[in-house]
């Protein structure tokens, strides 16, 4: 979060247990405590889903919302719910990305952040593990402490690219492999789960059985031609994925369309805004700008619904352009709610553990979703046909 921490990662809110609650204080020193009891939410879709986590210190959010989705994916298509390792899928992006980095003379970024295609396509190259089977947790700690890994992981890279000798060896990578071993553990060849050998492949084909290439990733942007493929221009976008580009409107009607037949949807978004309260669960955009907002309003700003800014395409695209927005965070749309006054509200799953005043969720306004939405990840059958149609 670009604009109040100085960080790498994508999901820089949590680099460490004690910058969150600062963040979170800051955040919401003019905030009412009484939020809660001013909003009433009556809920419309709540769909089926994963227990809430934690990704502790580590800007690992797009694996954690990543897997959350095909977790409830699973559970949509009737299975057996299974924990899939977050920390499998980051390690994996970690050895990709570190690939990337060399071949491109240190010219893309490092740290944990991702994006959610990158669980998909983990998934696909790597297969999955269950949580119990790799918990990435092999130096005494019960929560993910990242800071240190990742800057000896960053160092040894640097030093990779600069190189003096000319020519690399093939080295680099084992003895890189080897650092993630000391830090998160080595990878098991087979493990044993529910009485039965498996290795990640087979795990992900038997027992997860999803299919990454049914997954489709969609943005907003009037500075490319819609219905057509193109870069997803944020730093952790390590692995140069395209997103397809529609309207702003229908990026909205995907969301909706998914919901309403029953399937979830991964959600990358900003939440460094003064109006994304984590305690008080709700995300919304004040019909002013905070900097023309006076004391009261500011401290009632969640006290209960209010009318909202009107995100267009273009003061949508001001806020990429000019910093406003940037990629923070990854969470998990699993519902439609409305408040007291039928306004309609996304149900979003986050990865902070439980201790806000919904426990672990939280209520994101439409207005919200429209002006913050870095990228979503839905199943392609979750797509309206007419759009489907347009994007082939």
């Amino acid at each position: 979060m670009k604009k109040l921490i100085l960080s790498l990662f994508t999901c820089s809110i949590v680099l460490s247990s004690q910058a969150q609650d600062n963040l979170v204080n800051s955040l919401k020193a003019n905030v009412s405590d009484s939020s809660k009891a001013k909003y009433q939410f009556t809920t419309i879709i709540d769909l089926e889903d994963s227990p809430v986590k934690n990704q502790g210190s580590s800007g690992t959010c797009w694996s954690y919302s990543g897997n959350s989705f095909l977790e409830s994916e699973m559970l949509r298509k009737g299975k057996e719910f299974v924990d899939i390792s977050e920390i499998y899928t980051a390690r994996c992006a970690y050895i990709e990305r570190a690939k990337n980095y060399v071949r491109m003379h240190g010219g893309v970024g490092w740290g944990d952040g991702a994006e959610l295609h990158d669980v998909a396509q983990i998934y696909k190259k790597y297969g999955a593990m269950p949580y119990d089977a790799y918990t990435g947790l092999n130096y005494g700690t019960t929560k993910n402490k990242f800071g240190e890994m990742q800057a000896a992981l960053e160092g040894f890279l640097k030093g990779i690219v600069e190189n003096k000798n000319g020519k690399l060896t093939k080295n680099w990578l084992p003895a890189f492999t080897a650092a993630l071993d000391s830090y998160l553990g080595k990878v098991p060849e087979t493990f044993m789960y529910k009485g039965k050998e498996y290795n990640p492949t087979t795990f992900a084909n038997e027992v997860v059985g999803l299919n990454a290439d049914d997954y489709m990733e969609l943005s907003s942007f009037t500075y490319v031609p819609y219905y057509e493929p193109t870069l997803l221009m944020v730093p952790d976008n390590w692995s140069l994925q395209t997103v397809m580009n529609v309207k702003l409107d229908e990026l909205v009607d995907v969301v909706d369309n998914a919901l309403e037949a029953g399937y979830s949807v991964a959600w990358a978004t900003d939440v460094s805004e003064k109006y994304f309260s984590w305690k008080n669960g709700v995300a919304i955009v004040p019909e002013k700008e905070l900097d023309d907002m006076s004391a009261d309003e500011l401290k009632t700003m969640f006290d209960g619904p209010k009318k909202e800014r009107t995100i267009t395409p273009e003061y949508r695209e001001d806020a990429f352009d000019n910093y406003t927005t940037t990629d923070d965070h990854g969470m998990h749309i699993v519902g439609l709610a409305k408040d007291q006054n039928g306004k309609e509200y996304y149900m979003v799953k986050n990865s902070w553990g439980d201790a806000n005043d919904y426990k672990g969720y939280l209520y994101v306004s439409k207005a919200f979703f429209q002006y913050k939405t870095t990228a979503i990840m839905v199943n392609k059958a979750a797509i309206p046909s007419e759009l489907s149609r347009k994007i082939n």
